[in-house]
Formats: structure tokens, C-alpha cells, sequence
């Protein structure tokens, strides 16, 4: 097997740069840059030399002999100074030793999979923490890299290897002319496996975290939609002008709010019919974003929004009031009942989104748990070889969850989401 080496740090130039290398001839690279092989995992202070002898670098390295290592291989780290010139020198010098190569995306992190290191929803949970931008997104991503998902399938697996087990040995003992006894506790134990699972699929899947919770400000041109929309972004993002009609197009952004991540809508103004075909493109497409929201802030007339739609007055700040039982009564202008507004959507998506710890499963492995409970059914099966088919269809689906069972297209997706040096 080739020994694989990438920078795993930030981009240079930074103060430092991390270089780790993973493989067989891990311990042979310190020798041949630093010429000597440091005590395991201890940092060492070592002059780096090139093949030539020329000085590249003072670094620290680090040795750290298999299988005990993150990849289940022969590890070694150097950590050098961040500067472009030094991190490519030291490649080039790396890449110049036999048996040595750059790392391709992921391939750190498939060579932990492929030596037991982490399991695949292990995996799928460090390549989310990796890419999390909000809270909690990092949040619900780090349970699962730490392995809380894999422990909760490990465990459903198992009850059903236990299950199968209390069929075959009742298989076993029966008499041609005998109806196999069960113990008093299968039953029980079936039905709430599956009521778990049940569970688990009835919660927001993890897609639903890294979408966000989509906020499409809606109503009639001129109801002030902009200029709520900038207010909320703190930005200048969607023009403002007292000419009804400025908004042609859908106009969203992302943001993060105590954490949590959102997606807002400005749309064009709704109204009844307009001779603007330009104008009415935009009012379609309004329309078809009010469908797909999970809130709509409706700015127009009180009652004439869409269902469940949250009633907005926008102009606190001037007198007299439009609606009568407004959800918030604010003005996008001086920021009054803004705070109101954000916490209201906080709390409203925290009921909406995962939690950290409770269980959100990947789409992935969401179509895998549908695949067991549907094996299941809500019951087993009164033919005891064809219970034992159910619950060997269960634990398939559970081999392919955990990666006892997976095909290369699947591997190549997910470890391609990694970057190089992970």
C-alpha cells in the first residue's frame, strides 16, 4: 500500500502548517527529512533536510506507530512553519521518496473506515462537522462524528441478531409434528423495536439542518418587504425604493440566528393582475416560494395571506395601525421589534430543526431505517422462517447503515466530500 502525505492545516501562509503522512513508509519519511525516527508520540524538534541535504525547515514531528493511530496505519505529523514556500518544499521532498504520494480528498479518513477506525455513519458525521457553518449545525454534526448514531444502530442491530437467535433456537427444538414456543419476550421486544424506529423516522431528517429553515417575506408591492428583508440581513441586499414594483425577482440569503441557520426570501409583490410580463414572472415565482417556506412573514393586509402565514406591521415607527392582532408589530426602518421578530423565529425553528443528541439521520440512512421498519411490519411474520427473514432483511439494512456492506459508489461519494489532508 502507497504511503499517502497532505498538508491537513489551514491554506498557507499561516503560522503553522500541519503535514501528516499515513502508510507503511510513515516512519521512513521522518528519517529521511529529519534523520532520525523521534520517540512515539512525543513531539521532537528536528532540522528537515531534502535529498540533496539542503536545510528546509525547523519543525516539530511526531511519530505515531499502527494500529493505535486515527488512520489504523503507520502516522507521522510535521509541524513547520506556514509559509507557502516552506509547505511546498517539504511536499516536493516527500513526494521524491519511494513509495510515496500526495493524498487524494478523504483518503486520510477512508483509510480509517477500511481499518475499522470509524464505522460509515461515523464517517458521515465527521464530513458534516467539517462543513458545518452555524452552531447548531457543528452541534448535531459532532454527536454523530463521536459516534452517538453509530452506537444507537449498533444497539438496534443487535436486538435484532438477539430476536433471530430466540427464532433459530426455536426453530432448532421443534418437533415436525411441535408448533415452536417464543420467549415470553419476543413480542414485547419486537414491537418496540420498531416503535423506535418509528420514532427516529417521524424526527426531521439531518437535510432539513443543513437547508435551514426557509423565511419568504411575502405581500402586495410597496408593504415594506425590502426593507424588512435588508433590516434582517443588516445588509443592503435587496434595493429599496417608495416605486412599487422595485422587487422583480426572488432575491435569498443565509443567516445564522442564535445558531441556528435560516434562509430568508424577498419576493416580488403579490397582487391581482398585472400588465408587466416581466412583473408577472416574479409574482409566479412569489408565489411558488410562499408554497415552499416553512414561515411566511406576511406584510400584506391582515387575512389575505396564505395559511399559517405570521401577520407582520412593518411601520411601528409611523402612526396609526394596519392590522389589528399583529404576531409583531415593528419598523424595518429603525430596527424597533426587530429582537422580537429574531427570537420568534429562533424558537420556532428550534421545534422545527434536529437537536443535538437526538438521532438525525442522513437522508441515506433515513431510506436504509425505512428498508428495516418496512422489513418488520407491525408484526412477525406467524411463519417462524419467515419472521427470520424479516429480521435478517433488518440487520441488512443496518450492515449497510454502519458500512458492514457497502458498495464503492457509496464510499467514493462520501470521502469525496472530504477535503485533501482529512
Amino acid at each position: 500500500m502507497d504511503t499517502i502525505f497532505a498538508l491537513s492545516s489551514g491554506a498557507p501562509p499561516a503560522a503553522i502548517g500541519v503535514i501528516r503522512i499515513s502508510g507503511p513508509g510513515s516512519g521512513n519519511a521522518l528519517q529521511c527529512l529529519a534523520g532520525r525516527l523521534p520517540p512515539a508520540r512525543r513531539t521532537s524538534l528536528a532540522k528537515l533536510h531534502d535529498a540533496s541535504g539542503d536545510l528546509l525547515d525547523e519543525a516539530l514531528i511526531l511519530w505515531f506507530p499502527g494500529p493505535a493511530t486515527a488512520t489504523g496505519e503507520d502516522c507521522a505529523e510535521i509541524h513547520c512553519h506556514g509559509g507557502r514556500a516552506v509547505i511546498a518544499a517539504i511536499g516536493r521532498a516527500l513526494a521524491a521518496i519511494p513509495g510515496l504520494r500526495a493524498a487524494e480528498a478523504g483518503e486520510f479518513t477512508r483509510r480509517a473506515f477500511a481499518n475499522g477506525r470509524l464505522d460509515l455513519a461515523e464517517a458521515e458525521g465527521l464530513a458534516d462537522l467539517l462543513s458545518a457553518e452555524t452552531e447548531l449545525q457543528r452541534a448535531v454534526a459532532v454527536s454523530a462524528a463521536e459516534g452517538g448514531l453509530s452506537r444507537q444502530f449498533g444497539d438496534w442491530r443487535e436486538r435484532l441478531l438477539i430476536l433471530s437467535a430466540q427464532i433459530e433456537s426455536a426453530l432448532d427444538f421443534s418437533d415436525e409434528d411441535d408448533v415452536p414456543d417464543l420467549p415470553d419476550s419476543f413480542l414485547p421486544a419486537y414491537r418496540l423495536l420498531a416503535q423506535e424506529l418509528d420514532v427516529v423516522l417521524d424526527r426531521p431528517g439531518l437535510e432539513r439542518l443543513k437547508d435551514g429553515i426557509r423565511v419568504v417575506l411575502a405581500g402586495p408591492p410597496n408593504a415594506g418587504k425590502s426593507t424588512l428583508f435588508n433590516a434582517i440581513l443588516q445588509s443592503e441586499a435587496a434595493i429599496v425604493s417608495p416605486m412599487a414594483g422595485t422587487t422583480r425577482d426572488v432575491i435569498e440569503r443565509p443567516v445564522a440566528i442564535a445558531g441556528i441557520p435560516f434562509v430568508f426570501v424577498d419576493t416580488a409583490g403579490l397582487r391581482d393582475h398585472t400588465a408587466d410580463a416581466i412583473e408577472q414572472i416574479g409574482m409566479d415565482r412569489a408565489a411558488g416560494e410562499v408554497l415552499r417556506a416553512d414561515i411566511v412573514l406576511w406584510l400584506g393586509q391582515q387575512g389575505d395571506g396564505p395559511e399559517g402565514a405570521w401577520e407582520i406591521e412593518t411601520r411601528a415607527d409611523e402612526s396609526g395601525s394596519v392590522k389589528d392582532a399583529p404576531r409583531h408589530r415593528l419598523s424595518g426602518k429603525t430596527g424597533e421589534g426587530l429582537e422580537g421578530l429574531t427570537e420568534d423565529l429562533a424558537r420556532t425553528a428550534s421545534s422545527i430543526l434536529p437537536k443535538p443528541g437526538a438521532g438525525a439521520a442522513n437522508q441515506r440512512q433515513r431510506e436504509l431505517l425505512a428498508i428495516a421498519r418496512s422489513a418488520l411490519g407491525d408484526a412477525p411474520h406467524p411463519d417462524l422462517l419467515l419472521a427470520a427473514e424479516q429480521l435478517r432483511q433488518g440487520r441488512s439494512a443496518f450492515d449497510r447503515i454502519l458500512g458492514n456492506t457497502a458498495t464503492e459508489d457509496v464510499l467514493d461519494t462520501l470521502f469525496g466530500r472530504f477535503c485533501i489532508g482529512k
